[in-house]
């Protein structure tokens, strides 16, 4: 039988339903949540997914404030921004689009929301938090595979989980909630020899490193849960991941499909985080 497709957006809505709910409670006290959004340059991509992330807001009842700069703006004036963002009461999350101009530290920039703001989860205390298993920030993109895996109802606790990619915006933290979830964890990148070797093994397997095909049938165990983080093109131009899925298939239990898994929860997890913002404050 062929795996079962998690449905991304399918559980996104659900969890974007309990989102306004939250923030339609926090509303009647004073508090609507709002996250200020800023965008320096003119990167298409980022442009659209500042846009959907603005709309996102709109649709759970959320305050946003969307900033457009010019790419020469200076490192100091951004900073600056972010100081008074950091201040103001009205605003509980503050997510800077990266890429940023070369000119532009992103660590550094990134290191001046305040720890009660940064609701990508990407900064070190964020970081360190979710290393010694405090309740912070989770980065967007692996706590929304987290929530796809627990939606499929299997118990993490035991189970051998091979991440395919280090990166600090989802393989490192992917591992880390991976963890505290119970499961046994390996996390593979581009210096494994073996790759097959350690994802037969593995009951859960998540791929992030950013090339299709990286994942095929013949090296994933039966049964396993498969959830792809990858975006890629193919050679007709069509979207897809970093796995095979056709072929994965038939041999995984569940997996995510590309596109309508991964990526629909992302700024899902985003609006999460903003409302649990404003809910410490």
């Amino acid at each position: 039988m062929p795996a079962q497709l998690i449905d991304g957006i399918a559980l996104s809505q659900q969890l974007r339903a309990e989102i306004a709910q939250r923030a339609a409670a926090l509303t009647a006290k004073g508090k609507q949540p709002g996250l200020a959004v800023i965008l320096v340059g003119e990167d298409p991509a980022s442009q659209v997914y500042v846009r959907n992330k603005v709309k996102a807001c709109g649709d759970v009842g959320f305050h946003s404030v969307l900033e457009k700069y010019d790419a020469d703006l200076s490192e100091a004036a951004l900073l600056d921004r972010i100081a008074s963002l950091n201040a103001d009461p009205s605003i509980h999350g503050i997510l800077v689009q990266m890429p940023l101009p070369k000119h532009i530290n992103p660590h550094k920039v990134i290191e001046a929301i305040s720890t009660t703001k940064d609701v990508d989860g990407y900064s070190v205390l964020s970081a360190g938090e979710l290393l010694t298993g405090l309740t912070g920030f989770r980065p967007c993109t692996p706590y929304g595979c987290m929530k796809l895996i627990e939606s499929t109802g299997v118990d993490l606790r035991g189970k051998h989980a091979v991440v395919i990619g280090r990166s600090n915006t989802v393989g490192k933290p992917m591992g880390l909630l991976l963890l505290q979830a119970n499961a046994t964890v390996t996390i593979c990148h581009s210096a494994t020899p073996d790759l097959a070797y350690h994802t037969r093994q593995a009951d859960v397997v998540v791929a992030a490193v950013g090339r299709r095909n990286t994942l095929t049938a013949d090296m994933v165990k039966p049964g396993a849960i498969v959830i792809d983080v990858g975006m890629n093109r193919d050679d007709n131009g069509k979207l897809c991941g970093d796995v095979d899925t056709a072929a994965v298939r038939d041999v995984a239990s569940y997996i995510t499909p590309v596109p309508g898994g991964v990526g629909p929860m992302t700024i899902t997890m985003l609006l999460m985080n903003t409302v649990e913002a404003a809910e410490r404050i």
